[in-house]
C-alpha cells in the first residue's frame, strides 16, 4: 500500500504528508444537523485555521512572503477534497480565486497593499464574474466600469437585472473586497468613450463592522443543494465609485486623463491571455472531484468488502458483496479511471507549476496547451466524479443513502463542479476549437506532394472503414498497452479530421456559420472527448511501470473506455463484434484478479482516517466469516445488494 501511496503522491508527496500531519486528526465532515449559520462559521474557522497554518502562502510570490511553490498549494488544496469540500471551496475562493486575480492581473501596486493581507486571511476576498445573465460567456459581461476622468475614479455600476453578479462565493457573509470583472470604458483627450473589453476591478463590498458599502447591495443566494458551507451571495452596484488604482493593470491601463494602453493591442486576445493566468482555478476543481471520488470509492469498496449478503450454496456462508462480478463492475473499473485521472491530474499540476512559477519565461504555445488540458481533463475528470459518487451511494445500498455515512454529502457538495470554473460541455468546446486549430496547422504545413498524399490517405481510410478490412489489418491482445493507445489515438485522429470536414463548410462564400457549427456541434464534443481520453491514458502509461498494479489498472481503464464506445469502433471498422466481446470478457477477468487488492488501491490514496469515520464502516470489525441464516438459500433479489 505505501508503494501505492508513494507512486500516487507523487511530486508533492512532503506537501500532502504535511496536510495530513497539520489536519489528519480533525474529523473534517459537516454536520448534517447543523444550520446553515452555524456551518457556515465553522467552515469560516478553519479557513483561519488552513491561513494560520502558512499553507496558503506557498503558492504566492516570495518577494512578498509566499513561498513560491505553485504547484505544491494546488496538491495541498485537492487534500482537502478528501475532507470538507465546502472547506475546499471557501480556500479556493480565497486564495484561488480573489488571490490568484489579485497575483496574476495584478502589478506591484497591488501587490505591495493587499498580497500579504491576502495571503494570511485578514483581507478576505471574492470573485465577481459571472451574472445572472451570462455565466459561460464572460467576454460579453453587462457590469461597467465607466472611467471619470476629473475625479480621477472608476464608477462601477449594474445597468440591468441581467447583469447582477450571481453565485458569488464569499459575498453573503465574509468577503470585504471583491474582484469584479466589468466592461472597462474610458475618453481620453479628444476621444469619444469607447469599450476596451473585460477587466479586472478591486472593490470594496464591506466595511471593517460587516456593513455593505454605500452604493452595494449583497443578498445571499440561499440555500443550495449543497456547499452550504459556503456563503454565496449576489451583488448589485449603483455607481460605486472606487480609486483609477482599482483597476488590476497587468495587461491594460489607464492613465489619469483617461488614455487607454495594453501590451497586447488585440481585445479578443487580450481577453484570453487575462483568463489564461487564471486556469489555476480551473485545474484545481478538477483536482477537488478527484479527491472527492477518492473518498467515495474508499467508503463503497471498504464497505463492499465486509458486507454480506445471500449465500453460497457450496459452503452455506454468507458472500461479501465485493466478490460479485456486478459490485466489482460498479467500482473496480470506476477505480481504474480515478487513478487515471489523478495522474493526468498531477502531469497538469506539473506543467501548470513550470509556466507559473516565480521566474519562469513566458511561453504563449505551452500556456495555450496547458489552458486546453485544464479544460478537458476538468471536464471528463467532474463528470466522473458525478456518475462515480452516484454509483458508490447505490453500491451501498440504504447505508449509502444516510448522511452520516458521508456518501450524500460527497454527492451534493460535487454536483456543481459540473458547471462551475467553466460549463464542461462548454469546456469541451473549447477544447474542440483548439484540436481544429492544430489540425489546420499541422495540414497546412504540409508541401504539395504531402498533401496529396494525407488526401490518399484519407480516401483509404473511408474504404477500410466501409468494408471493415481495418479490424481484420489491425489487430491485436486487447489487454495489450500499445494495441489500446492504438486504438484511442486513432479514434481521435478519425474524429478530428472528420470534425475538420465538416467544419470547413462554413468557410464556403455566404456560408451560415453558426448553422455548419450547430450541426456538427455533437461532433465536436466527442472529438474533444476522444483526445481527453488519449491524454488521460498516456499520462497513467508515463507511470505505470512504477508498481505491478498499476499496470493493471492501466489496462482495465483502457478496456473501460473502450468498451464504453464499442459501437463507434465497430460502426468504424477498428473491432469487429467478436472482438467487442473479447474486450468485455477482459474487462470480467481484470476485475477478478484486481479485486484481492481493493482495499490496498484505496489505501494508497492515503485518507487521513479520520477523514472516513462514518457508521458505513463500523462492519470492518465484525468476523471474516459470517455464517449464513440458512445454508444453500438461494437469493431471492440479487439486486439488493446493500
Amino acid at each position: 500500500m505505501k508503494d501505492l501511496q508513494t507512486a500516487l503522491d507523487g511530486r508533492w508527496a512532503a506537501v500532502r504528508d504535511d496536510v495530513r500531519a497539520q489536519l489528519g486528526q480533525l474529523r473534517l465532515s459537516p454536520d448534517p444537523d447543523a444550520s446553515i449559520e452555524q456551518y457556515r462559521a465553522e467552515v469560516a474557522e478553519a479557513v483561519a485555521a488552513l491561513a494560520a497554518s502558512g499553507r496558503p502562502r506557498q503558492g504566492f510570490d516570495p518577494a512578498y512572503g509566499g513561498g513560491g511553490d505553485v504547484g505544491g498549494v494546488v496538491a495541498a488544496f485537492q487534500m482537502l477534497g478528501h475532507g470538507d469540500l465546502s472547506l475546499l471551496v471557501k480556500a479556493g475562493v480565497q486564495w484561488g480565486l480573489f488571490g490568484g486575480a489579485l497575483q496574476a492581473l495584478g502589478t506591484e501596486r497591488h501587490h505591495e497593499r493587499h498580497l500579504r493581507d491576502m495571503m494570511d486571511g485578514t483581507l478576505l476576498g471574492c470573485f465577481a464574474m459571472t451574472e445572472t445573465g451570462h455565466g459561460s460567456d464572460v467576454q460579453h459581461l453587462r457590469t461597467t466600469a465607466t472611467y471619470d476622468a476629473d475625479a480621477h475614479e472608476f464608477v462601477i455600476d449594474t445597468p440591468e437585472p441581467g447583469a447582477r453578479k450571481d453565485y458569488i462565493g464569499g459575498a453573503a457573509r465574509d468577503a470585504r473586497m471583491a474582484v469584479v470583472f466589468a466592461q472597462l470604458v474610458t475618453a481620453g483627450p479628444d476621444e469619444v468613450a469607447r469599450t476596451h473589453g473585460v477587466h479586472a476591478f478591486l472593490v470594496p463590498i464591506r466595511s471593517d463592522d460587516g456593513a455593505a458599502q454605500p452604493g452595494v447591495t449583497i443578498t445571499d443566494c440561499g440555500v443550495k443543494a449543497g456547499l452550504n458551507g459556503v456563503d454565496n451571495g449576489r451583488l448589485v452596484f449603483d455607481r460605486v465609485r472606487v480609486p483609477r488604482e482599482a483597476l488590476l493593470n497587468r495587461y491594460g491601463d489607464v492613465a489619469p486623463d483617461g488614455t487607454y494602453s495594453s501590451p497586447i493591442d488585440n481585445e479578443t486576445r487580450r481577453f484570453f491571455t487575462m483568463l489564461g493566468t487564471l486556469v489555476r482555478g480551473r485545474i484545481s476543481v478538477a483536482g477537488g472531484a478527484g479527491s472527492a471520488t477518492q473518498k467515495a470509492l474508499t467508503l463503497a469498496i471498504r464497505y463492499g468488502a465486509t458486507r454480506r449478503q445471500f449465500a453460497d450454496p457450496a459452503t452455506g456462508e454468507e458472500v461479501v458483496v465485493l466478490d460479485y462480478l456486478a459490485h466489482q463492475r460498479k467500482l473496480l473499473p470506476a477505480l481504474a479511471t480515478t487513478y487515471a485521472l489523478h495522474f493526468a491530474q498531477e502531469q497538469l499540476v506539473t506543467q501548470m507549476h513550470e509556466l507559473q512559477r516565480t521566474g519562469a519565461t513566458p511561453d504563449e504555445a505551452a500556456q495555450r496547451e496547458l489552458e486546453t488540458r485544464a479544460a478537458g481533463i476538468k471536464a471528463v475528470g467532474t463528470w466522473h466524479a458525478t456518475r462515480t459518487i452516484q454509483t458508490c451511494r447505490e453500491a451501498c445500498g440504504g447505508a449509502g443513502y444516510l448522511a452520516e455515512n458521508l456518501l450524500p454529502a460527497l454527492k451534493a457538495d460535487t454536483d456543481v463542479f459540473t458547471t462551475f470554473e467553466g460549463d464542461n460541455t462548454v469546456l469541451l468546446q473549447l477544447v474542440a476549437k483548439t484540436l481544429l486549430s492544430d489540425y489546420g496547422r499541422r495540414v497546412g504545413r504540409l508541401d504539395l506532394l504531402g498533401k496529396v498524399r494525407f488526401g490518399a490517405g484519407l480516401v483509404a481510410w473511408t474504404v477500410l472503414e466501409r468494408t471493415g478490412a481495418r479490424a481484420v489489418l489491425q489487430r491485436g491482445d486487447v489487454r495489450d498497452r500499445a494495441y489500446q493507445r492504438w486504438l484511442l489515438a486513432e479514434r481521435e485522429e478519425h474524429l478530428i479530421a472528420g470534425a475538420a470536414q465538416r467544419m470547413r463548410r462554413a468557410l464556403a462564400p455566404g456560408a451560415d456559420q453558426f448553422a455548419v457549427f450547430n450541426a456538427a456541434q455533437d461532433h465536436l464534443l466527442v472529438a474533444a472527448r476522444a483526445h481527453v481520453d488519449r491524454i488521460v491514458f498516456d499520462a497513467f502509461a508515463a507511470v505505470a511501470d512504477q508498481h505491478p498494479l498499476l499496470g493493471e489498472l492501466l489496462a482495465l481503464h483502457g478496456l473501460s473506455v473502450l468498451e464504453a464506445d464499442r459501437a463507434w469502433f465497430v460502426e468504424h471498422g477498428y473491432l469487429t463484434a467478436a472482438r467487442t466481446k473479447a474486450v468485455t470478457s477482459a474487462v470480467n477477468a481484470l476485475c477478478g484478479e484486481l479485486r484481492p487488492h481493493a482495499r490496498s488501491l484505496v489505501d494508497g490514496f492515503g485518507i487521513p482516517e479520520p477523514w472516513l469515520d462514518c457508521p458505513l464502516l463500523d462492519g470492518e470489525q465484525e468476523p471474516s466469516v459470517v455464517p449464513a441464516a440458512s445454508a444453500g438459500q438461494a437469493p431471492t433479489d440479487l439486486a439488493a445488494v446493500g
